[in-house]
């Protein structure tokens, strides 16, 4: 595991293989290191599927809603909701969506994020200035490398659990 330099900015989310360790960007996106941070620390994101995974994209989970594969879980919903808190603006930076970065999911609406989320498998330049970027795996890149491919997956792998790495 990658040595946590900032631990209240600093996700673990255990996944099958291991841990992803992920750093936060407080500086780049408050709002939406902010809002992971809260739903991590409900416990939110435990157990939610990544339910639209591209090979050689990205993979997408975050689904609090629809994708908690232990609490109704629907797998043809999942991707269509969010937490019960409201949307978060738009963080847009010059930060790139380079390979293991993590940015915001959303609708059409800039505004629109929520709680979902995905990870790079690869520099995906033609997403820079579109999509919030809030974070970045520093450890851990080949377990999301692993995560079962499909839009949804037959079989979904999920986030068994979500930490901030102060709490953990």
């Amino acid at each position: 595991m990658a040595e946590i330099k900032d631990p209240e900015n600093t996700i673990l989310m255990e996944l099958k293989g291991g841990t992803v360790t992920i750093e936060l960007l407080p500086d780049v996106a408050p709002k939406h290191v902010a809002r992971m941070k809260e739903l991590a620390r409900a416990g939110k994101y435990d157990n939610v599927c990544f339910h639209r995974v591209i090979d050689g994209f990205m993979a997408q989970t975050g689904d609090v809603e629809h994708g908690n594969m232990e609490d109704g879980f629907n797998l043809r919903m999942a991707g269509t909701g969010g937490s019960d808190l409201g949307n978060v603006p738009a963080e847009f930076s010059k930060v790139p969506h380079a390979r293991g970065s993590l940015g915001a999911a959303r609708s059409a609406n800039p505004d629109s994020a929520n709680s979902q989320f995905f990870i790079n498998f690869k520099d995906n330049d033609f997403l820079n200035g579109q999509y919030t970027v809030y974070g970045q795996v520093v450890s851990g890149m080949e377990h999301v490398d692993a995560i079962a491919k499909g839009e949804p997956p037959a079989q979904p792998d999920r986030m068994i659990s979500v930490k901030v790495a102060a709490d953990a």
